[in-house]
């Protein structure tokens, strides 16, 4: 697992990024792959931590598999 920090999120479209030392550029990441309970969402500044994965997605290079709030 990666840490990161939350760049930016978009709870209508549920997607943002994700900066971490490992992920230059940022990670793209979905709402689907949050874990925790209810409406699952993040908040720009949240420290993170992440699974991840190369492929592009909407101009990144990379794209989380995983996430999990870490405060």
């Amino acid at each position: 697992m990666t840490p990161a920090t939350v760049r930016e999120w978009d709870d209508e479209e549920g997607w943002g990024v994700l900066d971490s030392d490992e992920t230059p550029g940022g990670c793209w990441a979905h709402f689907s792959v949050i874990e925790m309970p209810g409406f699952r969402f993040l908040t720009p500044g949240r420290k993170v931590i992440m699974e991840w994965e190369e492929g592009e997605q909407d101009g990144y290079q990379y794209r989380a598999t995983r996430i999990v709030a870490v405060d």
